[in-house]
């Protein structure tokens, strides 16, 4: 049973890495199938990827039906992930989980001849119960990647904040993209209209997003 129960309309970090932090995105290609899933197995219909994928980029042309989740913010790292979702019922959120890492999985094994679990354990979630702490999860997976480029800058603050706004918008690997007015597929993976409009244009997440890198100097 999951330590902390799926509560309908309530919204939840997920996060799971790989075992022994491991390396889950090898390459590009990695990344791409992750988010294909992402939109893929949020469907209550089964949709088997080799049957859809025939050409590159069909998987995004596909109608889905009842989505099991609503994603509102996601990101990528090489080892792990973030998800921020609203449950419809604890019972197709559990659904979803299964069906994404399950399909990825497979796919990783077979691609890189492994046997094993792929994935540390269940999936972690935290509640986002307060409106203070769910606002701040927009920022906070979505400034993930910086730790690419400069992994102690939370505490010894950026060195380039122009270099780390521009890295995260060319990140194509979270929905920051999307958030900054970028059109792209890989957009239709969100649903943004069951979210709290914390964000009533580009500007307001950019001026929140500003706050967070300059945090440092104004410390």
């Amino acid at each position: 049973m999951r330590k902390i129960p799926f509560v309908s309309g309530e919204y939840y970090h997920l996060y799971n890495r790989g075992t022994n932090k491991m390396i889950i995105f090898n390459e590009y290609k990695d990344y791409w199938r992750f988010q294909k899933l992402l939109y893929l197995c949020n469907s209550k219909e089964t949709l088997k990827y080799s049957d859809i994928e025939i050409s590159p980029g069909r998987a995004w042309t596909v109608e889905r039906s009842e989505t099991l989740v609503d994603i509102g913010v996601y990101c990528l790292m090489p080892n792990h992930f973030h998800l921020l979702i609203k449950v419809k019922n604890e019972k197709d959120a559990s659904q979803f989980l299964l069906k994404l890492l399950t399909s990825y999985s497979t796919y990783f094994n077979k691609k890189y001849d492994r046997t094993g679990a792929l994935f540390q354990g269940k999936t972690k979630s935290e509640h986002a119960g307060n409106d203070n702490y769910l606002k701040y999860l927009f920022s906070y997976i979505h400034l993930n990647p910086l730790k690419l480029i400069e992994p102690k800058w939370k505490e010894l603050g950026l060195k380039n904040i122009r270099k780390a706004k521009k890295y995260l918008i060319q990140y194509q690997y979270s929905s920051y993209p999307e958030y900054n007015g970028i059109n792209r597929e890989e957009n239709k993976i969100l649903n943004r209209n069951v979210f709290p409009e914390y964000f009533t244009d580009i500007k307001d997440h950019e001026d929140e997003i500003n706050d967070w890198l300059n945090y440092n100097e104004q410390k």
